[in-house]
């Protein structure tokens, strides 16, 4: 791993910027400062620690100095680009959810059954799901604050609308998959009865039966995600 210094990465970004690979560049604490968001004394020894590690030179001319990197902070920089970017390349392109399956109170397939609903789905999921929801019983707190993010992340709108009768929520879906076997949609309702330890799952088949899933069955929930 490199000994060049994380506080010290942002300064040698920001000399690189002004062309400091190959050229001596005039440089002050302050405005240095001011565009790593630093105190000027804090930039100062950042120059001072770099300059005694190796990684940059420094030549005065009375109030003036300018700053170039050497070739072992340019070297440093590149294993350290080289690092990040194998980390963001590897890093997991889907939510990963575990829980138990729970019986429901029956209201899914009433709400699903909906023509108001129905036919958004159909349009745009592409399929009108079997009439209720799959709920699954989220295993840990970590799972239950993931699931939040789901309220403020692009997702294929199920608009609410309204009858004689009453006024319907909107729907958020998810595309999902259960148990890596399994297309489903997990569901972000605006109105329901479960606390945010349980979430909702639809799929155009019937889940429970197909996959021979009874109450207390151990389920893994996958949701891709986009850049």
């Amino acid at each position: 791993m490199s000994d060049l210094k994380i506080q010290h990465l942002l300064t040698l970004t920001q000399l690189l910027s002004k062309g400091a690979k190959h050229n001596f560049v005039p440089i002050t604490t302050s405005s240095l400062g001011k565009s790593i968001n630093k105190s000027q004394q804090a930039a100062s020894k950042h120059l001072l620690e770099l300059e005694q590690d190796g990684f940059i030179e420094r030549v005065t001319s009375g109030k003036n100095v300018s700053v170039k990197i050497t070739a072992k902070g340019y070297s440093e920089m590149v294993k350290l680009s080289s690092i990040l970017k194998t980390s963001l390349e590897s890093a997991s392109s889907f939510v990963e959810l575990k829980g138990t399956l729970v019986s429901g109170m029956g209201e899914g397939a009433y709400y699903m059954s909906l023509k108001g609903y129905t036919k958004q789905f159909k349009e745009k999921i592409g399929y009108v799901p079997f009439p209720g929801t799959l709920n699954v019983k989220l295993s840990k707190k970590e799972y239950i604050e993931t699931v939040s993010q789901f309220y403020n992340r692009d997702c294929i709108l199920i608009n609410g609308f309204s009858d004689e009768k009453r006024t319907y929520g909107w729907v958020k879906c998810f595309n999902a998959k259960l148990n890596n076997l399994i297309d489903c949609e997990l569901v972000i309702l605006e109105r329901t009865h479960h606390d945010n330890s349980v979430i909702e799952l639809i799929s155009k088949i019937n889940i429970r039966k197909t996959a021979k899933l009874k109450d207390g069955s151990n389920l893994t929930i996958k949701i891709p995600i986009k850049a």
